[in-house]
């Protein structure tokens, strides 16, 4: 049992199990009864996504100069609460179920996926 992290909106693996969208807005152009159809995801945790105002921020100027800071805010927003309990939850659900969670970023590097990666792990997470 484990946590794939995954781009939304890609074809699935095998045994992936459900797929949780750690984005801020659904895709676009896509009907909500579609998203899972269409391999986006079965369910919606924006609230392990950046904020609107850091991903915009970010967006504009995705540069190798604003990623560090970036990846700062972004950990500073995972601290709230709300959002380390959703990481522990997820970490003690990866001990016994498959599931996976993503974003649309092509490039995983540059992705608050890849932290949250991280953030998955140091909470006890079980990653594929």
């Amino acid at each position: 049992m484990a946590i794939r992290v995954v781009r939304l909106g890609t074809a699935r693996s095998k045994g992936e199990g459900p797929r949780l969208g750690t984005v801020r807005r659904p895709p676009r152009g896509v009907r909500k009864a579609d998203y899972a159809r269409r391999n986006y995801y079965d369910a919606w945790l924006p609230e392990l996504a950046p904020s609107l105002p850091l991903f915009s921020w970010f967006i504009k100027d995705p540069s190798k100069q604003r990623w560090p800071r970036f990846v700062r805010q972004y950990l500073r927003e995972m601290r709230s609460p709300q959002a380390r309990r959703l990481l522990d939850l997820l970490a003690k659900l990866s001990r016994s179920a498959n599931f996976s969670v993503g974003c649309y970023c092509a490039d995983e590097s540059r992705c608050h996926r890849s932290v949250l990666r991280r953030l998955l792990a140091a909470h006890g997470a079980r990653l594929a």
